[in-house]
């Protein structure tokens, strides 16, 4: 068993982080449970700003090696705003909703965000979790950035020294901690891939070429030809709102077919990868060549929705690096404990999952194995564990792949081992979350159905708090 932890720092208070500190907290073993977060409130990426200055994009960007982030500041004069505020961009855009419904969506121990309509704006879901941290936010360092975390020994044991900056007054503090979550998300460094020409052709047509990350509402489309680059939840979402004020119909250029209830628009034109920026010329201007040999011209703009690199440049001393491509951490068993380093934890990694249910999960285990409560398994064991993923999976962004129920079997699986630990000074019968049901299975399978079924209501689905009142039949 690990031992003699009783300091843990954590990066970032979104729901991940405040889900961890929480868990912690109630194991009442830690003398130090510090959280870290570099913007002016908890939320993490649930923070909406109009913030998006998409000439800072690289095109290509294939590079997850990226320097932290530096803010945009807002300065008193907002009511009860006394400090400036730093302003980070975030993939938040103005009219975004959740595409889980809430009472699968919240975090085990707090129900209010049921009380948003079935599927939440993103202002109900930061109300919400900003009332779920309330039992943590003592914890918690505000407008602090942790800038390096680097590995120290102490008579053979593994110490981090975590460096932070206070935004406001610059100080640079470092302390030692006996361990580190990581919990800082994985929306920082877009992915714009390098298509043939696409560098020419940006700097040819600048501004045409955005990410998601820097999308916030559809106006800047209003009238132009417009291609959206992939078919994830947000690629499509996005992709609809730009559609009521672009030229139709849109492009929508994917590699992989879309889900049922993606495929039938009237508003879009469904076009394969594209294969090739064409060099502007008089007969073919603003032009891209599709992989089926198909070519459009007079493209005025291309939204990229292809997702984001794994980025922690605050880990860049760390060797072996905790990522090489950037499509997943390396040398991580479960995706949670550093192999080599078990000291340092990630809450948060996987995708294609429910997030909040998730991380709770995860965060579960890690205060149980740190508390000295439950056993890591050998080295030899976690070590076969990766090598088993990377066979069934592969060693790229599939790794952290949880998709087609693989989540709930994953947050099943932690719930179970996190029950395993010796007894405590907590009660761990209130603060291990659930495991998913089979009823949550159902509609975990019927979620795309659910969530066409609240939009097609229009502005009505506001109104619409449960999954009776939206009439839909699950199937089995």
């Amino acid at each position: 068993m690990l031992r003699d932890i009783r300091k843990v720092a954590v990066i970032g208070a979104g729901p991940a982080g405040v889900a961890t500190a929480k868990q912690l907290l109630a194991e009442n073993h830690f003398q130090a449970i510090d959280v870290f977060e570099q913007q002016a409130s908890t939320g993490g990426v649930w923070n909406y700003n109009s913030y998006a200055p998409s000439q800072e994009l690289s095109v290509p960007q294939t590079n997850p090696y990226q320097p932290l982030e530096e803010p945009k500041w807002e300065y008193p004069g907002l009511v009860g705003q006394i400090q400036p505020k730093p302003l980070f961009v975030t993939p938040m855009y103005d009219r975004l909703e959740s595409n889980i419904p809430h009472f699968l969506m919240k975090h085990s121990d707090d129900s209010s965000l049921e009380d948003q309509p079935l599927f939440a704006g993103h202002e109900g879901v930061l109300q919400y979790l900003n009332r779920y941290a309330e039992g943590v936010r003592h914890l918690v360092s505000f407008r602090s950035q942790v800038y390096d975390v680097r590995l120290e020994k102490d008579k053979g044991k593994d110490q981090w020294l975590v460096c932070t900056k206070d935004l406001v007054s610059s100080r640079v503090t470092e302390k030692l901690y006996d361990a580190v979550v990581v919990a800082s998300g994985h929306y920082y460094v877009p992915i714009v891939p390098d298509i043939p020409g696409i560098q020419k052709w940006n700097e040819a047509y600048p501004g045409t070429i955005t990410h998601s990350k820097y999308y916030r509402t559809p106006d800047a489309f209003k009238d132009k030809k417009v291609i959206v680059v992939g078919n994830s939840a947000s690629g499509a979402d996005i992709a609809a709102q730009i559609s009521t004020v672009s030229r139709l119909p849109l492009l929508n250029s994917k590699r992989s077919e879309a889900p049922e209830h993606q495929r039938i628009a009237p508003w879009k034109l469904d076009m394969p990868g594209i294969a090739e920026f064409l060099a502007p010329s008089a007969s073919r201007p603003r032009a891209v060549r599709f992989t089926n040999n198909e070519v459009e011209c007079n493209i005025e703009a291309i939204v990229f929705c292809t997702g984001y690199y794994y980025s922690f440049p605050f880990l860049s001393s760390l060797s072996p690096p905790v990522t090489v491509t950037g499509e997943r951490v390396e040398n991580l068993y479960r995706h949670i404990f550093s192999i080599p380093h078990p000291t340092l934890a990630f809450i948060g990694l996987p995708y294609k999952v429910l997030p909040f249910r998730t991380s709770e999960g995860q965060a579960a285990v890690v205060a149980r194995i740190w508390s000295g409560r439950l056993p890591l398994p050998p080295h030899r064991q976690m070590r076969a564990w990766e090598a088993q993923r990377i066979r069934e999976k592969g060693a790229g962004k599939k790794f952290h792949e949880l998709a087609n129920l693989e989540d709930f079997r994953y947050h099943n699986d932690m719930v179970d081992w996190a029950l395993k630990a010796q007894p405590g000074k907590g009660d761990d019968e209130f603060t291990v979350p659930p495991r998913w049901s089979k009823e949550d299975e159902v509609v975990r399978k019927n979620m795309p159905a659910i969530k066409k079924a609240f939009a097609d209501m229009g502005p009505a689905r506001h109104a619409v708090g449960s999954l009776d009142e939206l009439g839909v039949t699950l199937r089995e």
